[in-house]
């Protein structure tokens, strides 16, 4: 790469990197502004990604089927897209994006708000059926004074959803300045075709690492726990010169709960596992995931159709179909073990406040290391909130929050520990808790020990993955997350 289109790259990586800090300065919520569940990125005019914040790999994936239809608006400049269906390019309702035109090409956000309306405070009910019960969905619109009205009176807490969507426009003025000033300083056309070559060099990175890998065809499967049973998700990955397949036949059906996922949530689960494999420290545009190809049966639970809900497709298939996607790749050799799969979602709230928060755990080993412990892994890529801003902001009370010693899998390379985080609320509440990896344990590798199974507790009382339920003022909620799987026989 020459040395203008480096500084030009450069440049358009700042501006995405830009807009989320501005996002994250100006947000309400502690889900934006402390855990920072946001992802902001810059695309070219014909709607190809071409920089990106590094945030959240299932916002990211995503992304491109949401710009495809902000793009049936024509956007002018100056006016903002606004949507949340996951079946128009969103990913569940909480993620809302916004789009906006700049000089050259399209500003994207998409921040998970802490409440969209729906069933359950906080928007993430364990017991939905159909997507409506999920919250208010809305599909690519013009965002005006009385669509912001309309999206507000649907919320619990009016105030803090504004003020997040009034962070998330500030973040796309912000970048609309910044793309205009640096066409001005190096010209529109020159920019245009550095926005070009930068998804063909993504592009040829990829696939030139795709073509070091061997061909061949390889399937795995594994499963997520539904609240009655489980659900297969079964991937066959074909590797041929410089592209792969990922066909995900023989999975099950779509069902009546919520861990369906549209198919751009799969893309991007799949996305993020060969951008891991093959140029994970590439400056990512959208070329990386040109030599990728995602199939699935239409109705199926990983290309569910509408209005299948979705909510906890996001967060916990999504963690799953890595694991099956890394296992086939892994092929005769296992890359690594297996690490929690799960994103541990916790929601709190009533009439007066909304909580959510996901909860990192153990990564599994691999040849080289031991897995790391207490972290956010896979398609999340989130904070925790830390405990003072926490208990000044909601009625809640941490009295535990350290590691959970001995949880990772035993093995010549051990599985990192999951966590414990246990919370007392001090108002009456509804509680939901969106989990994996309760009733099956983190597999080990290569001989190595599989990791301890995650754990709920209401009270003392064992609760099942799925939940929600009421909470009284003192209840006490600990969430004890799954360990990493260890790698090799111990010596």
């Amino acid at each position: 790469m020459n040395v203008e289109l480096q500084v030009i790259g450069s440049a358009l990586r700042a501006v995405a990197e830009e807009m989320g800090a501005v996002l994250i300065r100006s947000a309400f919520s502690a889900n934006i502004k402390e855990r920072r569940d946001c992802s902001t990125a810059i695309f070219d005019e014909r709607g190809r990604m071409t920089a990106q914040a590094e945030h959240i790999p299932v916002h990211l994936g995503a992304m491109p089927d949401a710009v495809a239809a902000a793009m049936s608006l024509c956007l002018t400049p100056g006016q903002v897209c606004i949507l949340n269906d996951p079946y128009t390019g969103g990913t569940h309702l909480p993620d809302v994006t916004l789009v906006s035109r700049t000089e050259l090409g399209y500003a994207v956000s998409r921040a998970h708000h802490a409440d969209v309306g729906g069933m359950e405070p906080a928007s993430l009910p364990a017991f939905s059926h159909e997507l409506y019960q999920e919250g208010l969905i809305i599909p690519p619109t013009l965002l005006t004074d009385e669509v912001m009205s309309l999206f507000v009176a649907n919320a619990r807490n009016p105030d803090e959803r504004r003020g997040d969507l009034r962070a998330q426009i500030a973040a796309h003025r912000l970048a609309e300045r910044r793309i205009a000033e640096l066409c001005e300083r190096r010209g529109r056309d020159t920019v245009a075709a550095a926005m070009d070559e930068l998804y063909g060099y993504s592009e040829r990175m990829v696939r030139a690492a795709i073509e070091r890998l061997p061909d061949g065809t390889w399937s795995a499967e594994d499963v997520v726990e539904a609240v009655e049973g489980e659900l297969a998700i079964r991937a066959t990955v074909t590797v041929a010169g410089d592209e792969i397949v990922i066909d995900f036949a023989g999975t099950d059906p779509q069902h009546r709960g919520n861990l369906n996922c549209p198919l751009s949530v799969t893309k991007s689960a799949c996305y993020f596992v060969v951008r891991c494999l093959t140029e994970p420290d590439l400056p990512a545009s959208g070329g990386a995931f040109a030599p990728v190809t995602v199939a699935a049966p239409p109705g199926c639970l990983v290309n569910a159709r509408s209005p299948a809900a979705v909510v906890a497709g996001n967060t916990e298939t999504s963690s799953r179909i890595v694991d099956v996607v890394l296992a086939a790749l892994g092929g005769r050799t296992p890359l690594m073990a297996q690490g929690q799969g799960t994103m541990n979602n916790v929601a709190l709230g009533n009439d007066e406040f909304t909580y959510y928060e996901t909860i990192g755990g153990g990564q599994g080993a691999c040849p080289e290391a031991d897995g790391p412990s207490g972290v956010h892994v896979a398609m999340s890529n989130t904070l925790i909130t830390p405990v003072e801003a926490l208990e000044l902001s909601y009625p809640l009370r941490v009295e535990r929050w350290h590691l959970r010693e001995g949880s990772g899998g035993a093995g010549a390379h051990r599985g990192g520990n999951g966590v414990v985080r246990e919370l007392r609320v001090l108002e009456d509440c509804r509680l939901s808790v969106l989990a994996e990896r309760r009733g099956r344990a983190p597999r080990g590798a290569a001989g190595g020990g599989d990791g301890a199974p995650g754990r709920t507790l209401v009270n003392g009382e064992e609760q099942p993955a799925k939940t929600t339920q009421q909470l009284r003022a003192g209840d006490v909620v600990r969430i004890e997350t799954p360990g990493g799987g260890g790698y090799g026989a111990a010596s």
